[in-house]
């Protein structure tokens, strides 16, 4: 039987080719809740000398897409299923992440797979990975290195299709008319606040009757994204839609623009990015009128992935999971099967 540093090896000539078919989606962003825990790195698996071990930095614990997506991956990788988990939680700051990767690479695990807080500044670090032998997974979050060579594959959704889908749906169903439009954008410099924000852009950009006139990041949380609108409603009396890179943010919109007197949903319409539970049922009550899904049950995928590698298989370097979008009526009907 081959060892695991052989079949690492192996994996970074490109021995053998094995197609994955993966279906579920990545994502947002965007982002809460429970599920990850701490700012150390902290065993999550059992395994034995045969179990593949994985590091695993979290961008933190956000919104509810992110405590889905924690869970799922807790739930998969685990010793039952061959895996020795080592989680970490980064809390939002890159130089958490740094420091777990680093640990990571000190401990000899087997795979490093990570959802980056930003877009930029990896290379350093991926380098190190890189020397040690240690094959990189990105899930969820892109990285903008040039040298594609630092890790294996990115797993995540098409963040700029999302943020087109949205921006066509706005200038379609109520762009007939001039309206205004206020953003509130995931955390500043991350891959889906950067990317929902220009496919929203570029799908509006033909319509003149859309214009956005207020943008500020409210970080993916609800809390912030309450805090964000309240200060859009007091600068601005003539909002009519609200676009949030995620659920969260939208639903703490919600709150804001209920405790200012009007009707989310009527009176100012909302649209949002995710499709967790939480806004799936506002959008069921008509407070949210437009949800593109992110699906955040990455776990299973992950697993997979690993275990091609492991194999001495190749995967696509880049994979993209597929997104629903969903109206009042659509959310209705999903609401009872939704898992997250």
């Amino acid at each position: 039987m081959l060892s695991k540093k052989f079949r690492t090896s192996a994996v970074i000539a490109g021995v053998a080719s094995l197609a994955l078919g993966l279906a579920a989606c990545a994502g947002s962003s965007d982002d809460s809740g429970d599920g990850a825990s701490g700012d150390t790195t902290a065993a999550a698996g059992g395994g034995g000398g045969d179990a593949i071990v994985v590091g695993f930095s979290q961008v933190g614990s956000e919104s509810g897409w992110r405590a889905a997506n924690t869970k799922s991956i807790q739930d998969t990788l685990t010793a039952d299923n061959g895996f020795d988990l080592k989680f970490s939680d980064a809390q939002q700051k890159q130089e958490n992440q740094i420091q777990a990767i680093r640990s990571y690479i000190a401990q000899g695990v087997d795979y490093i797979a990570f959802s980056p807080v930003v877009e930029s500044g990896w290379d350093g670090v991926l380098e190190e990975a890189k020397t040690a032998g240690i094959p990189v997974i990105l899930t969820d979050r892109a990285v903008d290195s040039k040298d594609t060579s630092l890790y294996k594959t990115f797993i995540g959704s098409d963040f700029v299709k999302e943020g087109q889908r949205i921006g066509e749906y706005v200038s379609d169903t109520f762009g007939t008319e001039p309206i205004n439009v206020v953003e509130l954008e995931g955390t500043t410099g991350s891959a889906p606040a950067n990317d929902r924000k220009s496919g929203f852009a570029d799908a509006i950009k033909g319509n003149p009757n859309v214009k956005v006139i207020a943008s500020e990041t409210g970080n993916f949380t609800r809390a912030e994204g309450k805090t964000v609108m309240e200060g859009f409603l007091q600068a601005y009396p003539d909002i009519d839609v609200v676009y949030a890179h995620n659920d969260d943010m939208g639903l703490g919109a919600i709150e804001a623009i209920e405790a200012a007197g009007k009707v989310p949903g009527k009176d100012i319409k909302i649209v949002s990015i995710d499709g967790v539970k939480d806004g799936m049922t506002a959008l069921s009550q008509g407070k949210i009128n437009y949800i593109v899904e992110c699906n955040p049950l990455l776990g299973p995928d992950l697993a997979k992935i690993i275990k091609t590698l492991n194999d001495g298989g190749t995967v696509e370097p880049r994979i993209v999971t597929q997104d629903d979008a969903f109206n009042q009526e659509q959310a209705t009907a999903a609401l009872p099967d939704r898992q997250y």
